[in-house]
């Protein structure tokens, strides 16, 4: 990817749904993941396969999963708990499947019920399940480190347990691993230094992206950050919807209209049309009304004259 291009991930659909107390429709879903696509966004995580009695908001996503595929250009990306999540993410046919492993272990196994280990375990059968696909039918694997910056129940990880379970990700056959700062302890120098630790140890090719939250305000600092030790793939929330239901106090991703807008004010290029995206947040203002949507852009509205950036392809 050029040096003045990022990848925006749009996780709203899956974290930031997951985390409202009411369940938007179905219909509505299609319409929003739609309007996303439409305003240039490439990769949506749509859903996740968990228990529909845990998170009732993701009890469609196999149908989610189905309309999104049939968006051109769209990567189609879900969350997983276990092989038995990957199974249905196969056969539904996503193109990716992140796996959690929370660095604290007392978060995982409130969050997903396994310790390291048995995550490490459901990471080696996953990996299995992938290699006996079809080359041409074989998701992408991405490992997430959960609360990699530290953690509501435990608070800080010692850096050694980061990279161990790094490592083991890799091990056990994950395509890459991302970082991801799901209680939103992170700052700029911890952003830093952690993404040079695990790229030290994983190499730099297989940490290329971050899911980073916006608890204290540090969001868009945390993701200049990550973007100049050469992150390119940036996890975000459109209307800063998400959280974790177990982790206590753990608040929104960032903002998806101000992330893009602070790229392409940058000169980084998005490929995402900035007018199209906010026509997409009054589908989700429509669909979960009774929600605090946030974002300086959408307050603010785009300064006169503004002009989008253009990604360029360096010559061979």
């Amino acid at each position: 990817m050029p040096d003045n291009q990022v990848l925006i991930s749009e996780v709203g659909p899956r974290d930031g749904l997951q985390n409202c107390s009411a369940i938007m429709d179905t219909e509505t879903k299609k319409r929003w993941i739609t309007a996303l696509a439409a305003s240039g966004i490439r990769e949506i995580e749509v859903g996740s396969f968990v228990s529909r009695k845990l998170l009732p908001q993701m009890a469609d996503t196999a149908t989610i999963v189905a309309h999104a595929r049939t968006i051109p250009g769209l990567e189609v990306a879900v969350l997983v708990p276990n092989l038995k999540g990957a199974q249905m993410a196969v056969e539904a046919g996503a193109h990716k499947i992140t796996l959690p492993l929370s660095v604290s272990e007392t978060h995982s196994i409130r969050n997903i019920r396994r310790t390291h280990d048995e995550v490490i375990e459901e990471a080696e059968r996953i990996s299995a399940l992938i290699a006996s696909l079809p080359q041409d039918q074989r998701p992408h694997f991405e490992g997430s480190l959960s609360t990699a910056f530290g953690c509501t129940l435990e608070g800080p990880i010692p850096e050694a347990v980061i990279l161990t379970c790094a490592e083991r990700l890799m091990q056990a056959g994950c395509d890459e691993v991302g970082l991801s700062d799901t209680t939103g302890y992170g700052d700029p120098a911890s952003i830093r230094r952690l993404i040079r630790s695990v790229r030290a140890v994983v190499g730099v090719e297989n940490l290329t992206g971050v899911h980073l939250h916006n608890t204290r305000g540090l969001g868009l600092a945390n993701a200049l950050a990550a973007y100049e030790e050469g992150i390119s793939t940036f996890d975000c929330s459109q209307g800063g919807l998400g959280g974790c239901p177990t982790a206590p106090g753990a608040s929104g991703n960032i903002v998806t209209e101000d992330l893009v807008f602070m790229f392409e004010s940058m000169g980084v290029s998005t490929g995402i049309d900035l007018p199209s995206l906010l026509e997409a947040r009054q589908i989700l203002a429509e669909g979960m009304p009774d929600e605090t949507l946030y974002g300086f852009v959408p307050d603010a509205g785009l300064p006169l004259g503004f002009k989008q950036a253009r990604a360029t392809v360096p010559a061979e």
